[in-house]
């Protein structure tokens, strides 16, 4: 049966079975070579299989863009890309596939901005993440330029930023900067960290998410966002008809 039909066989009758309502994922590393994500064509392909396997229709991925580590740029996606389309369009993969970025807000965004070249999905999105041990002083400066700009900014896996869970109202207050929070469905499953969960948990409660990813960086993941069909507050929010995948 394998892990997909493993987890499928557990779930209650009314239940999403799968990832279907949500119809895109907005969150991975799936192009070949260029980040801590896939490392060869065929992690890519069984990366993408098995997301089409749980219901996915589209994946926009989203491989790491930081001035110190991972210098991607928009020629670079797009050439890996356009392999990957491919290499899908050969195995008749049944879904579409974008790219844009997961940026790391730090120096190198601020000038990747401000010269034009930020790669995005939806209605002019963007990807963002930040420092888990501190957010960047200019934060609120710069998601409010990103909004004069008409960027809508999407911030990645919020729950890993325990600097605002003592008081979600930080959180609220950011998302008057037409923000948008992401956070990684697995982390419902405390498998990254019983913190991870609390906060995630903490995040579906209050009413704050926006959108599920599933930041995918390898296929051993999959069992895990099967697994997350499971937990009781992923099943509340992809019924709750308020999660804004499919609208991507």
């Amino acid at each position: 049966m394998g892990w997909l039909g493993t987890v499928f066989s557990k779930q209650q009758a009314g239940e999403n079975q799968d990832y279907a309502v949500l119809s895109a994922d907005i969150h991975s590393h799936l192009i070949p070579g260029i980040d801590d994500g896939a490392a060869t064509l065929e992690d890519s392909l069984e990366m993408i299989r098995g997301l089409a396997g749980l219901g996915f229709k589209k994946i926009i991925t989203t491989p790491h863009i930081m001035s110190d580590y991972f210098r991607n740029n928009p020629e670079i996606i797009r050439e890996g890309l356009e392999k990957l389309r491919q290499a899908v369009a050969e195995e008749a993969i049944p879904l579409s596939l974008e790219a844009a970025a997961e940026y790391m807000f730090d120096d190198g965004f601020e000038r990747i901005f401000r010269q034009g070249e930020l790669l995005t999905f939806g209605k002019k999105c963007i990807l963002v993440e930040l420092s888990t041990y501190t957010p960047p002083p200019n934060l609120r400066a710069l998601l409010f330029e990103l909004e004069v700009a008409g960027y809508t900014t999407v911030l990645a896996h919020v729950e890993r930023y325990g600097y605002w869970f003592d008081d979600v109202s930080h959180i609220e207050e950011l998302k008057h900067h037409k923000l948008l929070v992401q956070v990684n469905t697995i982390s419902f499953t405390g498998n990254y960290s019983p913190r991870l969960k609390r906060n995630a948990i903490k995040l579906a409660e209050a009413g704050l998410i926006d959108l599920l990813g599933s930041d995918l960086h390898s296929a051993d993941s999959l069992p895990l966002l099967a697994a997350a069909l499971q937990e009781p507050q992923v099943q509340m929010l992809l019924s709750s008809g308020k999660l804004l995948n499919n609208q991507l």
